[in-house]
């Protein structure tokens, strides 16, 4: 199961993280963000050098709106703090590991 985070619970889950989160912006009625999702599950389960967490922009406004969230799905990627790599839209699995181990230097186990 991906972790939820909310405005109040983001610092303590992304920014102070100890290793790489990718946070994945999202809303319930939106379709690119319900077809990525099982995607991010499974890479979830499949890494262990990167945490997967979910942020509803409903439900918390303040973080999406502090790092520019126009449109969903939106990745972003934290490192030590700060956010290093974006990505917009729904894309295959394939693509999503590619991404995610190009911008953390790592590969799926």
């Amino acid at each position: 199961m991906t972790a939820i985070v909310t405005d109040q619970t983001f610092a303590a889950e992304v920014l102070q993280s100890g290793q790489p989160v990718l946070v994945d912006f999202y809303a319930d009625w939106c379709g690119p963000c319900q077809a990525l999702a099982p995607h991010l599950e499974t890479l979830g389960k499949e890494r262990s050098d990167i945490k997967v967490v979910k942020m509803n922009i409903d439900e918390n406004p303040m973080i999406p709106t502090q790092f520019g969230i126009r449109s969903i799905p939106t990745l972003i990627i934290f490192k030590n703090g700060q956010a290093t790599a974006t990505k917009m839209g729904s894309m295959p699995k394939s693509q999503l590991d590619a991404w995610v181990s190009e911008t953390t230097g790592t590969k799926a186990a």
